[in-house]
């Protein structure tokens, strides 16, 4: 959609990204197979295609906020508030709007995931959590050992994004809890700061760092769902 009113062409879903629709899309394709079987559990498999055409859904929104993020950056030519041109500051209030979209749907869309993971993989999390995430199931496989080959790559993936996830974690709870990300930059300017210091804070925001961060956790989200569904995808396929 966004794509489409930036007059754009769609997204080509191509390498992973591709590999990780695919996944999702055999998921659903077995669990709706199964859930038409009308036996006792059906309903339970109706959950989880559905639940997996949700998580489809999201990974496109998340592209597509993404890519305006990107777009938006783009058009800056500045790096400070008193350079950028009438255009510039709506295109820099356009990129900040699609940035925090892209990395709240980061952490949401993870969440989403770890609660099928929970369900389809019979975890029970929430016998040692009530409201878990993504995370903590992660750690509730490492705890009950079970479901070794996947708890690994995941891990992995989780490690090497680390960093990351941990700057994008901080600049969501900083928008979820505590201010706007748009008044962040009226903050700079207010007189928390001397006028020496001041004038650093004329700059903005390091966009390039920013989005470099936020493709990480593009990608740690795509290498999540990947890997979830081709394991729990041939797992049902095994019982049937």
């Amino acid at each position: 959609m966004l794509r489409t009113l930036l007059r754009e062409p769609p997204c080509e879903w191509e390498g992973k990204a591709g590999d990780a629709i695919r996944s999702i899309d055999a998921f659903v394709r077995l669990a709706r197979t199964k859930a038409a079987a009308n036996t006792s559990d059906a309903a339970v498999y109706r959950s989880f295609m559905i639940r997996a055409e949700g998580l489809r859904s999201s990974l496109e929104e998340l592209e597509e906020s993404l890519f305006a993020a990107q777009y938006y950056a783009g058009r800056i030519r500045h790096t400070k508030w008193d350079q950028l041109s009438k255009q510039e500051l709506l295109d820099y209030s356009r990129h900040i709007y699609f940035d925090k979209n892209t990395y709240i749907r980061v952490f949401s869309l993870l969440d989403k995931l770890g609660a099928l993971m929970n369900d389809v993989l019979k975890l029970q999390t929430e016998r040692v959590k009530p409201k878990f995430s993504y995370f903590t199931v992660l750690r509730r496989m490492r705890e009950i050992k079970r479901h070794a080959q996947l708890v690994e790559v995941l891990t992995s993936l989780k490690e090497r994004h680390q960093p990351a996830m941990n700057r994008l974690r901080t600049r969501r709870n900083m928008e979820i809890h505590y201010m706007n990300a748009e008044l962040k930059d009226d903050l700079k300017f207010s007189r928390l700061y001397d006028d020496e210091t001041q004038a650093d804070y004329r700059r903005l925001e390091n966009l390039s760092a920013n989005l470099s961060d936020a493709r990480e956790g593009w990608e740690m989200v795509v290498g999540s769902l990947l890997h979830m569904f081709q394991y729990a995808e041939k797992r049902m396929r095994r019982k049937l």
